[in-house]
């Protein structure tokens, strides 16, 4: 292509970008690629998950400012563009039963609506390549499965010049992936090495529960980034009311993931272009076009 290839990443909340394939974001802007994140919410209903930041009152007060300050920082350390789609957190229902959504959150909001803000998006941006999260939302959180809701009906409705005829030229995005970075190949090889190093894994209960937890996708798509991996992690800090810069994100030396599994991985979903799976690139089929 002599055009720049542009890539957006769709993700439910402030934080999301920068734990699902930040490494993949900061590779493609260092090849000149145009990357874009929609954050469709503001993360205002996310808890404090970070203990040495938990009870300040200032952050309880200002969350939603906090976090967009959180995400301007984590969005220049990866070199992206960054928008906000504007709706409000759902939350995480806990309980047995679950209690009803908040009034006005986004996952409550009407699907097609919600999509008609992603359409807009991407006939401005036109990207190339979609990424989003897959119909289980990579975990269930009622924004993680909204996110995926809108991004299945923005990819279809974005290049029909009937459907949403207010939200600007149309523009057909050529691929979308789901995130698919949990998995279970990843997580087994990384805990395989370091006990055979004799260290310490944090993914042990994570295995052991694996089955119960019905993640296994088919992985399509492993994108070689290992050399990005630091500045995945310096985003992921930035998120400092919700990561805990000692916490488990990081208890696996860079060296041993770079070693062992050096890539993040995609499920193709949707492609209008050839491509030969397993591929290695989010634009195959694309950059030859």
């Amino acid at each position: 292509m002599t055009e720049q290839l542009r890539m957006m990443a769709v993700h439910a909340h402030p934080d999301d970008e920068s734990s699902k394939g930040a490494a993949t974001m900061a590779k493609y802007v260092s090849e000149g690629v145009d990357v874009l994140v929609a954050t469709c919410t503001g993360g205002e209903r996310g808890s404090i998950l970070n203990p040495k930041l938990q009870g300040d009152p200032y952050i309880e007060e200002h969350i939603h400012e906090v976090r967009a300050k959180e995400m301007a920082e984590a969005r220049d350390i990866l070199g992206v563009k960054q928008e906000w789609l504007g709706y409000v957190d759902s939350g995480l229902p806990e309980g047995d039963p679950l209690p009803p959504l908040p009034e006005g959150c986004f996952a409550l909001v009407d699907v097609e609506e919600a999509a008609g803000t992603l359409v807009k998006l991407i006939r401005e941006f036109k990207p190339h390549v979609i990424t989003t999260y897959d119909e289980n939302g990579g975990y269930p959180h009622p924004d993680h499965i909204m996110t995926h809701k809108i991004s299945m009906v923005a990819f279809e409705a974005a290049g029909d010049p009937e459907r949403y005829p207010e939200a600007g030229e149309p523009w057909q995005p050529q691929k979308l992936y789901y995130n698919q970075g949990f998995n279970r190949q990843r997580t087994q090889a990384l805990h395989d090495a370091l006990i055979e190093r004799g260290m310490e894994s944090p993914y042990g209960e994570w295995l052991e529960r694996w089955d119960s937890i019905g993640r296994d996708r088919d992985l399509t798509t492993f994108v070689p980034c290992g050399d990005f991996f630091e500045i995945r992690d310096k985003a992921l800090i930035a998120h400092a009311t919700q990561i805990d810069p000692d916490g488990g994100w990081f208890r696996v030396p860079l060296d041993i993931q770079r070693e062992i599994w050096p890539t993040e991985e995609y499920e193709l979903a949707k492609s209008l272009v050839s491509t030969s799976l397993p591929e290695d690139d989010l634009f195959a089929g694309i950059r030859n076009n």
